[in-house]
């Protein structure tokens, strides 16, 4: 996202939560001396960022029913294979191929790597709305799977990568063995980030999402082996 995108999202967000100036400035990129926590939790490598002028890290915690903030303004859902069936099934189609015709949009991405190269994404996402198409994919549009009460229709068999949020995620080769990584995504759009002495905070956040994460990253190897998405570098 570029900055005067973050820059509105932050103002929306202001409108009901407050955020702390420092945190604000970190979130639009104001804030140069950042370095890269590394924190491994099970099969996964969190990267946590470190205010070092401030000796403060960047943390997080949901706060819904409170927030659905990521339900309100989604930018893309795309489907892993086990979500097509789950979501399918759970929509009442008798086969996965109908709940894709009717109900999900094929789109193209890039999304830059960590310090690395971009990578092209091609997945099947999700409608957020009945008539969405390809043209609307990044854009922020709620989610029409949101009831009047900020819960979700389709939980608990929404798609796997609203159980990511705030999370990314990537691969690393190491010695042979793929590695999951995970950051935060600062959008703009959460109200959950905060500043705090250590991480321990967040350490019970961190043992649940490493499982989450790892889970979602199998899914996504089995979906493009499965040839239903495509990934280039």
């Amino acid at each position: 996202m570029s900055q005067s995108e973050i820059a509105e999202s932050l103002a929306l967000l202001e409108r009901d939560w407050e955020i702390e100036s420092l945190l604000k400035s970190f979130i639009l990129r104001k804030i140069v001396n950042v370095s890269d926590h590394v924190v491994k939790v099970g099969k996964v490598t969190f990267h946590i960022p470190y205010l070092a002028d401030h000796k403060k890290y960047v943390l997080w915690k949901c706060y819904w029913p409170d927030c659905h903030n990521c339900c309100n303004r989604q930018g893309r859902l795309p489907l892993t294979s086990d979500d097509l069936i789950t979501i399918g099934a759970g929509l009442k189609y008798r086969s996965p191929s109908k709940f894709v015709e009717e109900e999900t949009v094929t789109a193209t991405w890039t999304e830059p790597g960590p310090g690395g190269p971009v990578t092209i994404m091609t997945m099947i996402n999700l409608k957020r709305r009945e008539d969405e198409t390809a043209s609307d994919d990044g854009t922020h549009i709620a989610c029409r799977f949101l009831d009047g009460e900020g819960s979700c229709q389709l939980h608990p068999g929404r798609p796997g990568v609203c159980h990511l949020y705030p999370f990314s995620t990537w691969l690393v080769n190491e010695e042979g063995q793929a590695r999951v990584h995970a950051s935060f995504q600062f959008t703009g759009d959460c109200p959950g980030f905060y500043l705090a002495d250590s991480t321990d905070d967040m350490s019970d956040i961190l043992s649940e999402y490493s499982g989450i994460i790892h889970r979602y990253n199998l899914a996504s190897m089995r979906t493009l082996r499965k040839a239903l998405g495509a990934v280039s570098i």
